[in-house]
Protein backbone atom coordinates (compact mmCIF):
# COMPACT_ATOMS: atom_id res chain seq x y z
CA UNK A 1 0.00 0.00 0.00
CA UNK A 2 1.15 3.82 -0.38
CA UNK A 3 2.33 5.11 2.71
CA UNK A 4 1.69 8.55 3.80
CA UNK A 5 4.81 10.20 5.31
CA UNK A 6 3.80 13.53 7.43
CA UNK A 7 6.30 15.85 9.53
CA UNK A 8 4.44 16.97 12.97
CA UNK A 9 5.57 19.85 12.21
CA UNK A 10 3.65 21.02 9.31
CA UNK A 11 0.33 22.32 9.49
CA UNK A 12 -2.20 19.79 8.97
CA UNK A 13 -0.13 17.02 9.91
CA UNK A 14 -1.73 15.69 13.02
CA UNK A 15 -5.55 16.45 11.01
CA UNK A 16 -3.67 14.35 8.31
CA UNK A 17 -3.11 11.44 10.57
CA UNK A 18 -6.47 11.67 12.86
CA UNK A 19 -7.94 11.16 9.54
CA UNK A 20 -6.53 8.12 8.51
CA UNK A 21 -7.16 6.63 12.12
CA UNK A 22 -10.63 7.89 11.57
CA UNK A 23 -10.83 5.60 8.42
CA UNK A 24 -9.81 2.44 10.39
CA UNK A 25 -5.82 2.89 9.06
CA UNK A 26 -2.92 2.64 10.48
CA UNK A 27 -0.22 5.48 11.66
CA UNK A 28 3.04 5.21 13.51
CA UNK A 29 3.08 7.66 15.93
CA UNK A 30 5.85 9.32 18.00
CA UNK A 31 6.01 8.79 21.98
CA UNK A 32 8.16 9.49 24.27
CA UNK A 33 9.18 6.20 24.47
CA UNK A 34 9.35 4.67 21.37
CA UNK A 35 7.21 5.12 18.41
CA UNK A 36 3.64 3.71 18.57
CA UNK A 37 1.91 1.92 15.43
CA UNK A 38 -1.42 3.34 16.04
CA UNK A 39 -4.97 2.23 15.47
CA UNK A 40 -8.68 2.66 17.08
CA UNK A 41 -8.38 0.82 20.05
CA UNK A 42 -12.47 -0.26 19.56
CA UNK A 43 -12.13 -1.39 16.36
CA UNK A 44 -11.16 -5.22 16.25
CA UNK A 45 -10.46 -5.10 12.19
CA UNK A 46 -8.06 -2.12 12.47
CA UNK A 47 -6.34 -3.20 15.66
CA UNK A 48 -5.93 -6.69 13.51
CA UNK A 49 -4.37 -5.04 10.88
CA UNK A 50 -1.62 -3.92 13.44
CA UNK A 51 -0.73 -7.61 13.90
CA UNK A 52 -0.71 -8.35 10.61
CA UNK A 53 1.91 -4.69 9.93
CA UNK A 54 3.85 -5.93 12.43
CA UNK A 55 4.22 -9.93 12.14
CA UNK A 56 2.76 -9.89 15.55
CA UNK A 57 1.61 -13.04 17.86
CA UNK A 58 -2.05 -12.93 18.28
CA UNK A 59 -1.26 -13.67 21.63
CA UNK A 60 0.35 -10.19 22.45
CA UNK A 61 -1.93 -7.83 24.00
CA UNK A 62 -1.73 -4.19 22.84
CA UNK A 63 -0.98 -1.02 24.63
CA UNK A 64 -3.95 1.51 24.62
CA UNK A 65 -3.33 5.17 24.73
CA UNK A 66 -5.52 7.60 26.38
CA UNK A 67 -5.14 11.63 26.24
CA UNK A 68 -7.03 12.41 29.16
CA UNK A 69 -8.51 10.76 32.39
CA UNK A 70 -12.00 11.04 30.84
CA UNK A 71 -11.28 8.73 28.12
CA UNK A 72 -10.28 6.20 31.00
CA UNK A 73 -13.60 5.58 32.07
CA UNK A 74 -14.41 3.99 28.61
CA UNK A 75 -11.14 1.60 28.44
CA UNK A 76 -11.82 -0.04 32.30
CA UNK A 77 -14.88 -1.25 34.33
CA UNK A 78 -12.94 0.35 37.58
CA UNK A 79 -9.95 2.01 38.44
CA UNK A 80 -8.44 0.67 41.59
CA UNK A 81 -6.93 3.01 44.10
CA UNK A 82 -3.61 2.13 42.95
CA UNK A 83 -4.07 3.35 39.78
CA UNK A 84 -5.38 6.81 40.61
CA UNK A 85 -2.32 7.39 42.86
CA UNK A 86 -0.46 6.20 40.32
CA UNK A 87 -1.79 8.38 37.69
CA UNK A 88 -1.77 11.38 39.72
CA UNK A 89 2.36 10.62 40.38
CA UNK A 90 3.47 9.74 36.63
CA UNK A 91 0.63 10.39 34.31
CA UNK A 92 0.79 11.63 31.25
CA UNK A 93 3.92 9.53 31.17
CA UNK A 94 5.85 6.04 30.53
CA UNK A 95 3.85 3.95 32.35
CA UNK A 96 1.31 1.51 31.43
CA UNK A 97 -1.51 -0.04 34.06
CA UNK A 98 -3.15 -3.03 33.55
CA UNK A 99 -6.83 -3.11 34.90
CA UNK A 100 -9.75 -5.09 34.36
CA UNK A 101 -11.31 -3.57 30.23
CA UNK A 102 -14.22 -2.25 29.84
CA UNK A 103 -17.25 -3.79 27.30
CA UNK A 104 -15.90 -1.40 24.51
CA UNK A 105 -12.55 -3.11 24.20
CA UNK A 106 -12.50 -5.86 21.52
CA UNK A 107 -10.79 -9.12 22.21
CA UNK A 108 -8.61 -8.70 19.89
CA UNK A 109 -7.00 -5.71 21.68
CA UNK A 110 -6.57 -7.22 24.80
CA UNK A 111 -5.34 -10.68 23.37
CA UNK A 112 -8.33 -12.53 24.72
CA UNK A 113 -7.87 -11.23 28.35
CA UNK A 114 -10.01 -9.82 30.84
CA UNK A 115 -7.31 -6.78 31.34
CA UNK A 116 -6.48 -4.06 29.34
CA UNK A 117 -3.22 -2.39 29.54
CA UNK A 118 -3.46 2.01 29.40
CA UNK A 119 -0.93 4.56 28.94
CA UNK A 120 -1.22 8.47 29.31
CA UNK A 121 1.56 9.39 26.87
CA UNK A 122 3.13 12.74 27.29
CA UNK A 123 4.31 12.89 23.89
CA UNK A 124 2.62 16.22 22.86
CA UNK A 125 2.00 15.01 19.64
CA UNK A 126 0.87 11.46 20.44
CA UNK A 127 -1.70 13.35 22.76
CA UNK A 128 -2.97 15.71 19.77
CA UNK A 129 -3.28 13.08 17.44
CA UNK A 130 -5.80 11.05 20.04
CA UNK A 131 -7.79 14.02 20.92
CA UNK A 132 -8.27 14.69 17.12
CA UNK A 133 -8.92 11.42 16.53
CA UNK A 134 -11.93 11.29 19.22
CA UNK A 135 -10.78 7.42 20.10
CA UNK A 136 -8.21 6.25 22.26
CA UNK A 137 -5.41 4.21 19.89
CA UNK A 138 -4.09 0.94 20.57
CA UNK A 139 -0.18 1.38 19.74
CA UNK A 140 2.40 -1.09 20.21
CA UNK A 141 5.55 -0.40 19.13
CA UNK A 142 5.59 0.83 15.48
CA UNK A 143 8.44 -1.78 14.26
CA UNK A 144 8.28 -5.73 12.61
CA UNK A 145 7.67 -8.11 15.67
CA UNK A 146 10.94 -9.31 17.35
CA UNK A 147 12.89 -6.75 15.75
CA UNK A 148 14.40 -3.48 17.81
CA UNK A 149 12.10 -1.08 18.88
CA UNK A 150 12.13 2.26 16.53
CA UNK A 151 13.03 5.41 18.32
CA UNK A 152 12.95 7.27 15.15
CA UNK A 153 11.14 8.40 11.99
CA UNK A 154 13.13 6.68 9.89
CA UNK A 155 13.66 3.42 12.10
CA UNK A 156 9.72 3.46 11.23
CA UNK A 157 9.70 4.16 7.60
CA UNK A 158 12.81 1.46 7.29
CA UNK A 159 10.26 -1.35 8.97
CA UNK A 160 6.43 -0.13 8.01
CA UNK A 161 7.12 1.57 4.52
CA UNK A 162 4.34 0.29 2.44
CA UNK A 163 3.04 -1.59 5.31
CA UNK A 164 0.68 1.22 7.02
CA UNK A 165 -1.44 3.97 5.67
CA UNK A 166 0.76 6.56 7.68
CA UNK A 167 3.86 7.41 9.86
CA UNK A 168 4.56 10.50 11.19
CA UNK A 169 7.81 12.28 12.32
CA UNK A 170 8.04 13.80 16.01
CA UNK A 171 11.57 13.78 16.68
CA UNK A 172 13.71 11.26 18.24
CA UNK A 173 11.91 9.58 21.05
CA UNK A 174 13.29 10.96 24.53
CA UNK A 175 12.98 7.89 26.79
CA UNK A 176 14.11 5.37 24.27
CA UNK A 177 12.36 2.14 25.80
CA UNK A 178 9.11 0.94 25.61
CA UNK A 179 6.58 2.01 29.09
CA UNK A 180 6.94 0.39 32.34
CA UNK A 181 4.22 -2.09 32.86
CA UNK A 182 2.23 -2.72 36.29
CA UNK A 183 -1.01 -4.91 36.70
CA UNK A 184 -3.28 -3.66 39.10
CA UNK A 185 -5.98 -6.14 38.30
CA UNK A 186 -4.91 -8.88 41.03
CA UNK A 187 -4.83 -8.57 44.97
CA UNK A 188 -1.30 -7.61 44.48
CA UNK A 189 0.24 -4.86 42.07
CA UNK A 190 2.89 -6.77 39.54
CA UNK A 191 5.86 -5.57 38.11
CA UNK A 192 5.09 -7.10 34.29
CA UNK A 193 7.79 -4.83 32.17
CA UNK A 194 10.12 -2.81 33.64
CA UNK A 195 10.81 0.92 32.33
CA UNK A 196 11.56 4.47 32.90
CA UNK A 197 9.61 4.44 36.23
CA UNK A 198 11.78 1.88 38.07
CA UNK A 199 10.22 -0.49 40.46
CA UNK A 200 12.24 1.37 43.11
CA UNK A 201 9.84 4.14 42.30
CA UNK A 202 6.56 1.90 42.41
CA UNK A 203 7.54 0.71 45.61
CA UNK A 204 7.70 3.93 47.00
CA UNK A 205 4.03 5.29 45.73
CA UNK A 206 2.23 1.26 46.04
CA UNK A 207 4.53 -0.71 49.10
CA UNK A 208 4.94 -3.84 48.23
CA UNK A 209 5.03 -4.63 44.11
CA UNK A 210 5.52 -8.27 43.10
CA UNK A 211 7.80 -8.42 40.27
CA UNK A 212 6.61 -11.32 37.45
CA UNK A 213 9.61 -13.60 36.59
CA UNK A 214 9.00 -13.20 33.06
CA UNK A 215 10.96 -10.13 34.17
CA UNK A 216 14.11 -11.49 34.20
CA UNK A 217 13.94 -15.53 32.77
CA UNK A 218 11.73 -17.09 30.00
CA UNK A 219 7.81 -17.83 29.98
CA UNK A 220 7.20 -21.47 30.24
CA UNK A 221 6.03 -23.03 27.42
CA UNK A 222 2.29 -22.42 27.07
CA UNK A 223 2.12 -19.46 29.86
CA UNK A 224 -0.16 -16.42 29.27
CA UNK A 225 1.39 -13.52 27.79
CA UNK A 226 0.18 -11.03 30.48
CA UNK A 227 1.53 -8.02 28.89
CA UNK A 228 3.70 -6.94 25.91
CA UNK A 229 7.47 -7.61 26.67
CA UNK A 230 6.84 -10.81 28.23
CA UNK A 231 7.95 -13.11 25.03
CA UNK A 232 11.29 -15.09 24.75
CA UNK A 233 12.87 -13.80 21.75
CA UNK A 234 12.46 -10.22 21.55
CA UNK A 235 14.00 -6.52 20.95
CA UNK A 236 16.32 -8.87 18.69
CA UNK A 237 19.27 -7.90 15.90
CA UNK A 238 20.09 -10.08 13.26
CA UNK A 239 23.14 -11.03 14.81
CA UNK A 240 23.74 -13.56 17.47
CA UNK A 241 23.58 -11.52 20.66
CA UNK A 242 25.56 -12.80 24.18
CA UNK A 243 25.06 -11.48 27.54
CA UNK A 244 28.06 -10.40 29.33
CA UNK A 245 27.68 -9.87 32.98
CA UNK A 246 30.95 -9.06 34.25
CA UNK A 247 33.19 -6.12 35.57
CA UNK A 248 34.38 -3.47 32.93
CA UNK A 249 38.04 -4.94 33.00
CA UNK A 250 36.67 -8.63 33.09
CA UNK A 251 34.18 -7.87 29.81
CA UNK A 252 37.19 -5.75 28.01
CA UNK A 253 39.24 -9.24 28.35
CA UNK A 254 36.89 -11.63 27.61
CA UNK A 255 35.71 -10.00 24.43
CA UNK A 256 39.58 -9.45 23.15
CA UNK A 257 40.55 -13.06 24.05
CA UNK A 258 37.50 -14.27 21.18
CA UNK A 259 37.99 -11.27 18.94
CA UNK A 260 37.33 -12.45 15.17
CA UNK A 261 36.08 -11.42 11.88
CA UNK A 262 32.18 -10.77 12.68
CA UNK A 263 32.81 -10.27 16.36
CA UNK A 264 31.36 -6.87 17.45
CA UNK A 265 31.18 -5.18 20.62
CA UNK A 266 27.86 -3.24 22.63
CA UNK A 267 29.31 -1.64 25.50
CA UNK A 268 29.61 1.55 27.67
CA UNK A 269 31.14 4.76 26.19
CA UNK A 270 34.35 4.07 28.54
CA UNK A 271 35.26 0.83 27.05
CA UNK A 272 35.12 1.22 23.55
CA UNK A 273 38.74 2.44 23.15
CA UNK A 274 40.07 -0.39 25.12
CA UNK A 275 38.15 -3.37 22.76
CA UNK A 276 40.14 -4.91 19.36
CA UNK A 277 36.77 -5.50 17.93
CA UNK A 278 34.15 -3.25 16.51
CA UNK A 279 32.32 -1.45 18.84
CA UNK A 280 28.86 -0.09 18.78
CA UNK A 281 28.48 1.83 22.44
CA UNK A 282 24.71 2.33 24.00
CA UNK A 283 25.95 4.86 26.92
CA UNK A 284 27.62 5.93 29.77
CA UNK A 285 28.33 2.88 32.21
CA UNK A 286 27.38 5.50 34.54
CA UNK A 287 24.13 6.84 33.11
CA UNK A 288 20.87 3.82 32.98
CA UNK A 289 19.42 6.87 31.46
CA UNK A 290 21.57 7.18 28.81
CA UNK A 291 21.72 3.56 28.16
CA UNK A 292 18.14 3.68 28.43
CA UNK A 293 17.64 6.27 25.13
CA UNK A 294 20.09 4.49 23.35
CA UNK A 295 19.89 0.87 23.31
CA UNK A 296 17.46 0.42 20.63
CA UNK A 297 19.26 2.65 17.86
CA UNK A 298 22.66 0.60 19.03
CA UNK A 299 21.12 -2.53 17.78
CA UNK A 300 19.78 -1.17 14.57
CA UNK A 301 23.40 0.26 14.19
CA UNK A 302 24.72 -3.49 14.49
CA UNK A 303 22.14 -4.41 12.27
CA UNK A 304 23.26 -2.48 9.70
CA UNK A 305 26.70 -3.22 10.25
CA UNK A 306 26.55 -6.96 9.51
CA UNK A 307 27.86 -8.26 12.40
CA UNK A 308 27.18 -11.74 13.04
CA UNK A 309 28.09 -12.66 16.80
CA UNK A 310 27.66 -9.82 19.28
CA UNK A 311 29.36 -9.63 23.04
CA UNK A 312 26.50 -7.12 25.10
CA UNK A 313 28.04 -6.12 28.47
CA UNK A 314 25.15 -6.02 30.70
CA UNK A 315 24.02 -3.37 32.77
CA UNK A 316 23.20 -2.80 36.50
CA UNK A 317 19.59 -4.34 37.31
CA UNK A 318 18.44 -1.65 39.46
CA UNK A 319 16.62 1.52 38.65
CA UNK A 320 16.44 2.36 34.64
CA UNK A 321 19.27 -0.19 34.49
CA UNK A 322 16.66 -3.31 34.99
CA UNK A 323 14.71 -1.56 32.14
CA UNK A 324 17.98 -2.30 29.73
CA UNK A 325 18.78 -5.19 30.89
CA UNK A 326 15.56 -7.01 30.24
CA UNK A 327 15.49 -5.69 26.62
CA UNK A 328 18.94 -6.96 26.30
CA UNK A 329 18.54 -10.37 27.66
CA UNK A 330 15.46 -11.07 25.36
CA UNK A 331 17.74 -9.88 22.50
CA UNK A 332 20.33 -12.23 23.74
CA UNK A 333 17.70 -15.14 23.75
CA UNK A 334 18.49 -15.58 27.49
CA UNK A 335 22.46 -16.49 26.06
CA UNK A 336 24.23 -15.01 29.55
CA UNK A 337 27.33 -15.53 30.18
CA UNK A 338 28.39 -14.38 34.22
CA UNK A 339 32.32 -14.31 34.74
Amino acid sequence: METLLLNAKDKGATDAAAKILKNGGLVAIPTETVYGLAANAFDAKACENIFIAKGRPGDNPLIVHISDMEMLNEVVSEIPEGAKILAEKYWPGPLTMIMKKSEKVPDVTSANLPTVAVRFPSHPVAREIIEKAGFPLAAPSANLSGSPSPTSFEHCVHDLMGRVEGIIDGGASSVGVESTIISLAGEKPVLLRPGYVTLEQLQEVLGEVMVSHAVLEKLEEGEKVLSPGMKYKHYAPKAQVTLIKASSDDYVKYVNEHAKDGVYALCFDEEAEKLSVSTVTYGSEFSDEQQAEHIFDALRIIDESGAEKVFAHSPKVTGVGLAVYNRLIRAAGFDVIEL
